[in-house]
């Protein structure tokens, strides 16, 4: 089958970006285990599956019995991006740079409804990455505005005064704000003396990201 005759997935497409993006800053392949992790899969047999797919479409080629026996195929660069040193981000919903708003909470980074373009060189060393839509402005000392979408890190970790996709499990609603744990609570401070900080139990706040970088539509 060649790869013109079957649309991707959103999964095949994800994981395919993945192997180009792991394979352009390393030098060689991901392994399954790697595919598995960073692209938020349940098991590695559904990642077998869907690299089944590719390989039947045409996009890689797969070497038996080797642990990162992964080929990406000419047709495959074509299909990550439409242009060149350009990768596709899942845009999972909309994040609020004020007030916390509600935000569904059932998205995967594999299997988003919508992406966007990102240049690689924004994204520097971080793979398992999404995009939120800003709402609010409450960050703009921070260069973040209304309208502006910030790409996340996928991660829990998160050091004193850097920028955060938080979870307020009590509320259900999340917020960008910058990150300050101290002991029994968590501060959340905007970057506007507009808005007060968020001050609230350490339990009630969930990292869901971390800032890598904002981008703004000009016109």
């Amino acid at each position: 089958m060649k790869s013109t005759d079957r649309a991707l997935s959103n999964k095949q497409q994800n994981i395919l970006n993945y192997i180009q993006n792991f394979i352009s800053e390393r030098g060689y392949p991901p392994t399954i285990r790697d595919i598995q992790n960073s692209c938020a899969i349940s098991s590695t047999s559904v990642v077998n599956y869907n690299l089944n797919i590719l390989t039947e479409c045409g996009f890689i080629r797969r070497t038996k019995d080797v642990s990162r026996g992964i080929e990406l195929m000419h047709d495959a660069l074509s299909c990550v991006s439409e242009e060149k040193n350009l990768v596709m981000v899942p845009l999972l919903g909309t994040i609020a740079a004020g007030m916390p708003i509600t935000v569904p909470q059932t998205c995967t980074f594999c299997q988003a409804d919508e992406h966007i373009h990102v240049p690689v060189e924004l994204l520097g060393r971080y793979q398992n990455v999404y995009a939120l839509k800003v709402r609010g402005t409450s960050m703009i000392e921070a260069f973040i505005d209304d309208g502006d979408t910030v790409i996340m890190e996928a991660t829990a970790q998160i050091a004193n005064g850097q920028v955060a996709a938080c979870w307020l499990k009590d509320e259900q609603e999340i917020t960008l704000k910058k990150f300050y744990a101290e002991g029994s609570q968590t501060r959340l401070v905007a970057q506007n003396p507009q808005f007060p900080p968020i001050i609230t139990a350490s339990e009630n706040v969930e990292i869901q990201g971390r800032l890598v970088a904002v981008l703004r539509s000009v016109g």
